[in-house]
C-alpha cells in the first residue's frame, strides 16, 4: 500500500494506493497517529484502494472516533467493492462517505 499526504491548512487528505490489511493497516496507523495533531478534518481518498480487511476498519474506526473529538472526517472515491465492505459491517451508516 502507497500512502499519499497533503496538508492543506488544517486539512489533512491522504490517499491510499492498494490493499488496506493486517499487512498495511500498522502502516496506515503509525501515519494517522503521527499527523493528526492540529487537523480538524481528516479526507481519505479511496480512489486507488483495491481491498479492504477488518484491519483497516479497525483503523478507520480508530481515525473516525479521533476525528469526532477534533472535527470532521469524509472519506472519497470508495469503489463498488470498497463501498459494500462499508454496507455489511454497518459502517456506512457511522462513516461521513462522499
Amino acid at each position: 500500500m502507497d500512502i499519499n499526504k497533503s496538508v492543506e491548512g488544517k486539512t489533512l487528505t491522504i490517499a491510499l494506493t492498494g490493499r488496506l490489511d493486517t499487512t498495511t493497516a500498522p502502516q496506515l496507523e503509525a501515519e494517522l497517529r503521527d499527523s493528526l495533531a492540529g487537523i480538524n478534518s481528516l479526507v481519505l481518498d479511496f480512489k486507488a484502494l483495491e481491498y479492504l480487511s477488518s484491519a483497516g476498519l479497525r483503523v478507520i474506526l480508530t481515525a473516525q472516533k479521533t476525528m469526532n473529538r477534533q472535527g470532521t472526517m469524509v472519506i472519497r472515491n470508495v469503489n463498488e467493492t470498497i463501498m459494500e465492505v462499508f454496507e455489511v459491517t454497518g459502517f456506512s451508516d457511522i462513516l461521513t462517505i462522499e
